[in-house]
């Protein structure tokens, strides 16, 4: 078994202890295996070892890899420029970091273009910090109330990332990301079926599933430093 396999096992491990933690059933968790830096045999590796969900970051490193791995499923997690929104649409899975009401209409325009319906989520900004973007909870709600008309988007739940710190004192984070995830779902918006939370990184994903994250993103605990 190759170190990326044994490591991978170990997240898995952690996942399923945060779960029991919070009476969760672990299969309800999916791994985003973040690929930044990583290069195409330690990728050949992890898909050898059972990893079919992978992110980017970068749009020029997206369209390569995908380009490369095409029958994977490729995230796009990182901040998407909108004139770059054209690389990654149709192309993404889910693109985890819509943080604009004119972001959301950029990928429903290009999503039109190539035919497609681009699943996506929404980046929520609540760690405060400056060198994260994300929305505030009324822009979200904008967002959320719009998506009826915007047909090549399909809002599925939300995205954050938490301060750098210890993972238990970032609880607050990812607990007040899944307060913003039920009020959203309160507004029952036709067609918009929130049911997605993608929190919690290689620093503090055992404490994200047991606050209700539903998609990690984990790259260094998988790869190594």
């Amino acid at each position: 078994m190759s170190a990326i396999a044994e490591r991978y096992r170990a997240v898995l491990r952690q996942i399923a202890d945060a779960a029991d933690v919070a009476g969760r059933d672990p299969a309800d968790v999916a791994v985003v295996v973040v690929t930044k830096t990583v290069g195409v045999p330690e990728i050949a590796k992890a898909i050898a070892a059972g990893m079919h969900d992978f992110g980017e970051n970068r749009a020029q490193e997206f369209t390569g890899k995908q380009a490369l791995f095409p029958a994977e499923r490729w995230h796009f997690i990182g901040t998407l420029q909108t004139n770059k929104a054209k690389q990654v649409v149709g192309r993404a899975d889910v693109i985890h970091s819509v943080d604009s009401m004119h972001l959301l209409r950029t990928i429903d325009r290009r999503a039109e273009e190539v035919g497609c319906v681009q699943r996506v989520l929404l980046q929520a900004g609540i760690s405060g910090e400056a060198t994260k973007h994300g929305m505030s909870f009324d822009e979200a709600e904008e967002c959320v109330r719009s998506a009826c008309e915007l047909p090549n988007v399909s809002i599925r739940g939300l995205m954050t990332m938490a301060p750098y710190a210890k993972s238990a004192s970032v609880r607050w984070v990812f607990r007040e990301c899944a307060d913003w995830l039920g009020r959203l779902q309160s507004l029952r918006c036709d067609g918009v079926d929130l049911t997605e939370l993608s929190m919690g990184m290689t620093n503090d994903f055992a404490v994200a599933v047991e606050e209700g994250a539903t998609i990690v993103r984990v790259g260094r605990a998988i790869f190594g430093r």
